[in-house]
């Protein structure tokens, strides 16, 4: 099954996260621009950028296109992931995969009651993904963000330095489960040590993309 992935620019972490995991995915990237992490910055490469990138990834003939920014998809309400999502599929011929999409799916397997939600994004972008996951139905009763603006930066963040944050961020509170957000953290290398050492079930946006294009191989062999 072809995959396209639309990712930010400056995002080292994602399709490695795919490759590891999926290696029997045929895999294609095209880019958008992005430097910092910021609402302006995310805004402005979804209307300059994005277009561009979907008739890119439409020459590849993709089957599935995952549009791969957490943050990006959550700066209006589930409607305008929704649209994200809408315009990628009229555009390709292809199922589109956004992350929130793919978060709440898990969630919604999970049914948390105390969900805690930890980001590497400054606050505003970390309240708005929080306010999308709630608005799926998962109000989460800690959110807490490392505020760093610059991509580059985020994904140099180690699995350690996330373990370390999560443990820290956590003390003391009883989550039942916890959503680690931004397809640019290096947190899928940290799930089976936050899982281990938490007890609870750890998600994490790159995760659940890949979970989600599993499924649809799945369902297409």
């Amino acid at each position: 099954m072809r995959t396209g992935l639309i990712v930010p620019s400056s995002n080292t972490v994602m399709e490695p996260d795919f490759h590891r995991v999926l290696p029997q995915a045929l895999l294609s990237t095209t880019r958008i621009f992005l430097e910092d992490v910021t609402r302006e910055a995310e805004l402005r490469m979804l209307s300059e950028d994005l277009p561009h990138a979907i008739r890119l990834i439409r020459t590849t003939a993709p089957d599935v296109v995952v549009f791969g920014c957490t943050s990006a998809g959550s700066l209006g309400t589930l409607q305008h992931d929704r649209a994200l999502a809408r315009q990628i599929a009229e555009e390709t011929g292809a199922i589109a995969v956004t992350i929130m999409r793919a978060v709440l799916d898990q969630l919604t397997a999970l049914l948390p009651r105390q969900l805690a939600i930890l980001t590497p994004y400054e606050p505003e972008l970390t309240a708005s993904v929080a306010a999308s996951v709630a608005e799926g139905g998962f109000p989460a009763i800690h959110v807490a963000g490392m505020g760093i603006r610059e991509n580059l930066r985020i994904g140099r963040v180690s699995p350690a330095e996330i373990v370390a944050f999560a443990e820290s961020q956590l003390d003391g509170l009883r989550p039942d489960a916890l959503f680690l957000s931004c397809t640019n953290w290096r947190s899928v290398e940290a799930l089976d040590i936050l899982r281990s050492r938490l007890g609870i079930p750890v998600i994490a946006s790159n995760q659940c993309a890949i979970d989600a294009v599993r499924r649809l191989f799945n369902t297409r062999n």
